[in-house]
């Protein structure tokens, strides 16, 4: 009888992790600040609330994309290496949400967003370097 050897294996994630990427939420959020900045050049009323509705919708995914990096990416050990990570998704979501950019069109909090995703990201890529 040929003999077996088991061996153990262990992942990351449910699936690889090529699928879970930061851009996705930066995408979104540069829409979000691109109808911020097209509302503020024009002056016709019915395109300003275009703007502000697709400002809306993009908001909505940008929120997805952080909960979704946030709730099935990111693993206690990470959690631990990087302290700041539930603080700086709970701003960042917060950011992209009521209070944030869903309540403005100041083109300043979509630079404030896009700075806490470019946060995110540096944390999300710096994981990438260890796992591989």
């Amino acid at each position: 009888m040929i003999g077996f050897r088991i061996a153990e294996v262990s992942a990351h994630c449910d699936l690889p992790c090529g699928v879970y990427d930061p851009a996705q939420a930066r995408i979104e959020a540069e829409s979000v600040k691109g109808c911020m900045v097209k509302f503020h050049a024009s002056d016709d009323e019915q395109f300003r609330q275009r703007a502000v509705l697709i400002k809306e919708e993009r908001a909505e995914l940008v929120k997805h994309h952080l909960s979704v990096l946030w709730s099935d990416y990111f693993k206690a050990p990470h959690f631990e290496k990087y302290p700041n990570l539930h603080q700086l998704f709970n701003e960042s979501i917060k950011l992209a949400g009521a209070g944030g950019v869903k309540d403005s069109t100041d083109v300043a909090v979509a630079d404030q967003l896009l700075g806490k995703i470019d946060e995110i990201s540096e944390i999300f890529w710096d994981t990438k370097k260890v796992a591989a």
